[in-house]
């Protein structure tokens, strides 16, 4: 783990102005934590009520003003909006000449890799994709949580150095991603977490409607306990009626499904099988087992549950809000969009 927060940043040169454009979930966040390693937070801009809480908050003192004005306060520019915005983005301010050459751009996209910012390139701009993978809540725990955070780090070859001394200034651990790998790199951290977020709550909600009254203090220790296992194991920590091949149980889960929770149906029968298929090229489920669990997958579909391409009126608790930079993904959300003179913040 980074120890560079308990250093003296004044032993240390080249501290930088920091502007942050989106003052979502983690745009903030990083900039505090930059702050902490020396580095001098400038402007923000932010057009929420949210958003502008949340900069005051976290960056106390510093000035709301639009994105152009951003750019021209810092020597160091976090682009925290949503995905799909950062291209526009970055085109409009570059087209607009608010990018200054020296001046390092960074964006905190899982999705996109250097490349997206181009534009800023072309204009002089020094271009990194640094990307937390990291799920935010927007406040100042956030700080603390980047403390051993890994960064999906994309930047050409004459910035990796500089990419990684700000990856560790904000207590973090580069991982160098290529920019041909960022999609799929950004879909696994979505699988993972955001996914989880949905089925830890459909869990929650199943289980109080069974008339549990705890259901967070019940799952915790055991989901607790399954993501080490995980994370240590890999398939080898498959368990449960699935991995056992209990086509009977797995029937009676459905006919509950169907009866209390009808939008889960489709996700049960669509991991149920993906963890049959894992746990059977993993050796844990017997083959003899498997026809039987899976005809049992198929009649719980067939009976009136919503196929794997139903539509609507699923439950859903991960929510790309705007509020948040998603994913940026551990995984990201936004705070919603003005365009490039008020585009906002991303999670992860």
């Amino acid at each position: 783990m980074s120890t560079v927060h308990q250093q003296d940043h004044r032993d240390r040169p080249a501290r930088l102005t920091v502007g942050v454009v989106g003052a979502g979930r983690v745009g903030p966040a990083l900039a505090a934590s930059l702050q902490l390693a020396g580095h001098r937070p400038v402007a923000v801009s932010g057009v929420s009520d949210a958003s502008r809480r949340r900069a005051e908050a976290l960056l106390p003192g510093v000035p709301l003003v639009p994105p152009a004005e951003v750019l021209q306060r810092a020597d160091l520019v976090l682009l925290t909006v949503p995905d799909d915005v950062l291209p526009a983005l970055v085109t409009g301010l570059a087209e607009t000449g608010a990018v200054r050459p020296g001046q390092l751009l960074v964006h905190t996209s899982g999705r996109y890799g250097a490349k997206v910012l181009d534009p800023a390139l072309r204009a002089g701009a020094l271009p990194l994709a640094l990307h937390p993978a990291m799920t935010f809540t927007g406040t100042a725990v956030d700080v603390q949580r980047l403390a051993g955070c890994s960064f999906g780090v994309t930047a050409p070859e004459e910035l990796r150095l500089a990419a990684q001394a700000l990856v560790i200034e904000m207590g973090g651990e580069p991982e160098w991603i290529s920019e041909e790998n960022r999609p799929l790199y950004h879909a696994a951290l979505a699988l993972g977490a955001n996914h989880l977020v949905t089925l830890v709550a459909q869990a929650m909600e199943l289980l109080r409607t069974a008339g549990v009254e705890a259901p967070d203090r019940m799952l915790g220790p055991l989901l607790g306990a399954a993501l080490d296992n995980a994370l240590r194991s890999g398939d080898a920590a498959l368990t449960g009626p699935v991995a056992r091949g209990d086509a009977g149980t797995v029937a009676a889960h459905l006919v509950e499904l169907r009866k209390h929770a009808p939008a889960a149906v489709a996700g049960y029968v669509a991991m149920a099988r993906a963890t049959a298929d894992r746990a059977l090229a993993h050796g844990l489920l017997k083959p003899e087992l498997a026809e039987d669990l899976l005809g049992a997958l198929a009649d719980g579909t067939a009976a009136g549950a919503p196929g794997p391409d139903a539509s609507p009126g699923t439950q859903s608790t991960e929510s790309t809000e705007s509020d948040d930079n998603d994913d940026n993904d551990g995984t990201d959300g936004t705070d919603g969009t003005d365009g490039p003179s008020g585009t906002e913040g991303n999670d992860r």
